[in-house]
């Protein structure tokens, strides 16, 4: 029977250090979700120590207005101080996760609070008994302790804080009753006075400690520390999932320009349908890279490559385009995916054409610090895709796949045997001067014809279109 009866507290228990061990995890491997702990902590601690302060020079003004004397007063100051100097010493203890430093200053906090209430001022010269403490209702200095804490704890230390505030007054109470100064003769005389109201005699006895109101003072303090624990859980879920949303959003904005971004964001599942649809396919690369590599440090490499990729990613978002994987030293970007646009074909023209010249602006800089020059390489094919979710569980990935990527790439790849920088085919031609004509004499400005030709995989060869580089 005993076994029936606290099984579900042990399930609460052990639900609660299950949810206690995944969030921990979670802040551990999630970066974005320890940054959003770490920032929404600090700033609880620093708004909880302030208003602490506020409070307590509130009370320490308070004070010589109610009590008469300066000794009884100046007594009541230094604990005030105290309590400032212990929001000090939390603030400087909070982190992140469990911190038995943190918890043994808040139980000093606490501790500090029931002894304050409990003691006597030993400046007030009187002998009344230690049970008229209670009278004075001291238990209300609980609640800013309490308040205090939503700002800057979990949930579960809130709760805490209940628990230790019960055990604490309750001990307090136990060691008044059984230690505490008593005075029977004013309990004999209110008897004497008032026999006929034996219930107000107890009340007014100053050697009652009037247990069922101490009683009422613990529960009272357990339920509201519950419902603010029960806001704190809420408020704790929030933050987890505003991180997770910026996480997801930092993942989208890897690829996709920031308007794109917003658009995905405010999506429940933008990449959930497998779908084809036409798309302008764009693949960058590096001529000569491999000797570069080869003959340069890892350094100048790394930091080289870090320059070009910047330098192309911003002219991909730039055009509206969707920077979709780097490939080394080369980059594949789409025009028209996730959703399809008016201008694609032109965007992914024009994309190319700032890819040169910012490469050309880039080349100066590296021809007046002696190093050598990058050429690049671009192809670009207009067709239907294939868009959707491809990989494993553990790791999916969003991926264009098809054709028309296959004959952009092989684009690319032919610029070398062209002599040319900029391949692009008859068909993105064609698709931009069906959405934008008005853009042609501009965007198609030193690009030329050369006809058919072969590429790899392919029975049938392709029409293209070659930039000549002095245009």
């Amino acid at each position: 029977m005993a076994g029936n009866f606290f099984s579900p507290i042990t399930n609460i228990r052990k639900q609660y250090l299950e949810a206690r061990e995944r969030e921990l995890e979670d802040a551990e491997n999630n970066p974005h979700l320890r940054a959003a702990l770490e920032q929404n902590k600090r700033e609880g601690h620093k708004l909880a120590v302030y208003s602490r302060w506020v409070a307590l020079a509130i009370l320490g003004i308070m004070f010589p207005f109610i009590i008469p004397n300066w000794s009884a007063t100046l007594y009541n100051e230094a604990i005030l101080i105290c309590f400032a100097l212990l929001g000090w010493a939390q603030l400087k203890a909070g982190k992140v996760g469990q911190s038995k430093m943190e918890l043994f200053l808040l139980f000093c906090d606490l501790a500090l609070m029931t002894l304050a209430c409990i003691i006597p001022n030993p400046f007030f010269d009187n002998n009344w008994p230690t049970p008229m403490q209670y009278r004075f209702g001291y238990f209300i200095y609980f609640f800013m302790l309490l308040a205090g804490a939503t700002l800057a704890y979990s949930w579960r230390t809130i709760f805490a804080v209940g628990t230790w505030t019960t055990g604490l007054w309750a001990s307090g109470v136990a060691i008044t009753y059984y230690f505490g100064r008593h005075n029977l003769e004013l309990a004999t005389e209110l008897k004497e006075a008032l026999p006929s109201y034996p219930l107000m005699a107890a009340f007014f006895d100053p050697n009652e400690i009037l247990l069922d109101l101490r009683v009422q003072e613990i529960i009272l303090f357990l339920i509201v520390a519950g419902i603010l624990a029960l806001n704190g859980w809420r408020n704790n879920h929030l933050v987890l999932q505003q991180a997770r949303i910026a996480r997801e959003r930092g993942n989208l904005a890897r690829h996709f320009p920031p308007n794109i971004v917003d658009e995905l964001a405010g999506q429940n599942d933008p990449f959930a349908n497998i779908r084809s649809q036409p798309v302008a396919v764009l693949f960058a690369d590096i001529v000569g890279f491999t000797r570069m590599a080869e003959q340069g440090s890892p350094e100048n490499v790394v930091a080289m490559l870090r320059t070009y990729h910047q330098k192309l990613e911003h002219a991909v978002f730039d055009n509206h385009g969707t920077l979709d994987k780097f490939l080394g030293d080369g980059i594949m970007a789409t025009f028209g995916s996730p959703t399809v646009g008016p201008n694609d074909a032109a965007n992914a023209i024009q994309c190319a054409r700032d890819m040169v010249t910012a490469i050309d602006q880039w080349n100066i800089e590296r021809k007046n610090n002696g190093e050598d020059p990058v050429i690049l390489s671009v192809g670009i094919h207009y067709g239907d895709v294939i868009l959707g979710d491809i990989g494993s569980e553990r790791r999916l990935e969003f991926a264009t796949l098809g054709d028309t990527v296959n004959v952009a790439s092989r684009l690319e790849s032919l610029t070398r045997k062209l002599h040319t920088q900029v391949i692009i085919s008859n068909a993105v031609v064609e698709s931009q001067e069906a959405t934008s004509p008005d853009k042609g004499a501009t965007l198609l400005l030193g690009f030329q014809p050369d006809g058919k030709q072969s590429v790899r995989g392919r029975e049938t060869g392709i029409d293209i279109w070659k930039l000549d580089h002095a245009a």
